[in-house]
């Protein structure tokens, strides 16, 4: 995608969420949505697919999510209708368990394998199925150091736009939006490739 990043992101600071979504959606043709159903995901949900009902929302389940995970991304998929596209690892959690021995200590040698498994494969793969030209995701400024020095607008390494309409919102806004459209929530999640919500993943600074 031929697109100025810098300069999209300038006439873009300070519009709201539901502008971004809308602007963004004029830039491409085959747009997805990226979730893990992690707490507040159903903000990011809502807004994009009040927009645009029909999009792909892809979700590459790790295997290792809680049973509360699952039950609230049946309740969101079932609630919000969504036109879920659902990846998975190669290898299954259990053998993978025996392998190494259950998931690797963040300072293991192990643990950088582990993530490629679990999560950057099965995303490089959906992105190589789904060939999206527009990713949506929810990703926010106040999450990590890292992403503090991102924007509303990225570009994948191949080139796809990312686009993030909840950047610059606080914990304290989601959970207005959460309030005001009546969404559920859930924090009992568990992330097996972070050992701090501080730290990344590598799906942000890898793809």
């Amino acid at each position: 995608m031929s697109l100025d990043i810098k300069k999209a992101n300038q006439q873009l600071a300070g519009a709201t969420p539901q502008a971004i979504v809308e602007w963004a959606l004029e830039q491409g043709d085959n747009p997805i949505i990226t979730t893990n159903f992690r707490p507040y995901e159903s903000v990011i949900l809502h807004l994009v697919t009040s927009i645009k009902p029909d999009i792909k929302v892809l979700w590459v389940d790790s295997g290792y999510n809680t049973s509360a995970t699952y039950r609230f991304a049946e309740k969101l998929i079932q609630d919000q209708n969504l036109n879920v596209i659902t990846y998975v690892p190669a290898q299954t959690a259990a053998h993978r368990n025996v392998v190494m021995g259950g998931i690797p200590d963040v300072d293991s040698p192990l643990h950088e394998t582990f993530t490629q498994q679990v999560k950057i494969e099965p995303f490089q793969r959906a992105l190589t199925d789904l060939k999206p030209d527009v990713w949506f995701n929810a990703i926010r400024k106040d999450q990590t150091e890292f992403r503090q020095s991102l924007d509303v607008l990225s570009q994948s390494k191949d080139g796809v736009l990312k686009v993030a309409p909840l950047f610059e919102l606080t914990e304290a806004q989601l959970e207005s939006y959460l309030l005001e459209h009546n969404l559920p929530n859930e924090h009992d999640y568990f992330d097996p490739t972070k050992a701090l919500e501080t730290r990344e993943c590598g799906l942000h600074t890898q793809l």
